[in-house]
């Protein structure tokens, strides 16, 4: 007895043929005209702001005269918001996304958490913002400074760091936790030496890619006030800061048109910072990247 028929299947196989090849062009020319903006945008931004950068204007401050602006304040600010951010974001976010996957308990309850935590990495950016004035600004006393807004973006990026940390640990077979059980480790002896271990290319690639977004986020300063322009530099936590998006936003929205010229270097420089992050992250999980 014949269960195939092969002219059938040759003819509805040249219509699965047809049928892929039409998606995989699709999915080409998303790619090419996504890179096709991504090109347009750097070239445009490199050919305004290339004729601006220059090691003064790494090492001026800000100014109302164009050929005289720099971004020293702006680029010591992003540093020193960085120091709070990653702190503070990568502890409290490891350290939710360990309870949540090896000591809390398949209930509604901690469901409920899962889902609201994930649904927080969607909210806007401006929203955060709004909590932070809320909080750390009025309520705190904090200010406009460096740690009111270090906190403020922590709470930004926290969802984005916890949903990566929860996925990096999930990856790790169970069979390597019963095999550490089954030595005589603790539950803690477990996690720190064979769990965290295995997930960490994992956690410091989503928190790297997570800072590299705070790094570049204007509304949530904008909301709590940051200023635009400062001829100083911080000198702690509490001190008044600017970071490079505000300088950034402040260059771009000026009528003068130099200001459009310097506002383009000011990006290169932010990429610069972004992609030294991102090579980061994408070395890390190259080197530490292991396959079960």
């Amino acid at each position: 007895m014949k269960y195939i028929d092969e002219t059938v299947v040759m003819k509805r196989m040249k219509s699965r043929l047809k049928f892929n090849k039409l998606w995989k062009s699709l999915f080409l020319i998303a790619t090419l005209f996504a890179l096709l903006c991504l090109v347009v945008l750097l070239v445009r931004i490199v050919s305004q702001g290339a004729g601006y950068l220059n090691v003064d204007f790494v090492t001026n401050f800000a100014s109302r005269f164009p050929e005289k602006a720099g971004i020293k304040a702006a680029l010591i600010g992003s540093l020193w918001l960085m120091a709070v951010v990653a702190p503070v974001s990568i502890i409290l976010g490891v350290g939710t996304a360990i309870y949540l996957e090896e000591y809390a308990k398949q209930n509604k309850f901690n469901d409920f958490i899962r889902t609201n935590i994930s649904n927080l990495a969607g909210v806007p950016s401006i929203v955060f913002g709004l909590l932070g004035l809320t909080i750390f600004v009025r309520m705190l006393g904090l200010g406009k400074s460096v740690l009111a807004a270090g906190f403020t973006m922590s709470l930004l990026i926290l969802p984005v760091i916890i949903v990566a940390a929860q996925e990096a640990i999930r990856a790790v077979p169970n069979d390597q936790r019963e095999a550490s059980y089954g030595m005589g480790a603790t539950k803690w002896q477990t996690i720190t030496r064979v769990v965290l271990p295995a997930a960490i290319p994992g956690i410091l690639t989503g928190s790297i890619l997570a800072l590299s977004r705070a790094i570049g986020e204007t509304a949530p300063l904008v909301v709590i006030g940051i200023p635009v322009i400062l001829q100083f530099l911080p000198e702690g936590l509490l001190s008044e800061f600017t970071a490079l998006p505000m300088q950034i936003y402040d260059w771009a929205k000026r009528p003068q048109e130099e200001f459009l010229y310097v506002s383009s270097a000011g990006i290169i420089v932010l990429m610069i910072l972004l992609v030294v992050m991102n090579s980061i992250a994408i070395f890390i999980r190259n080197k530490f990247q292991k396959r079960y």
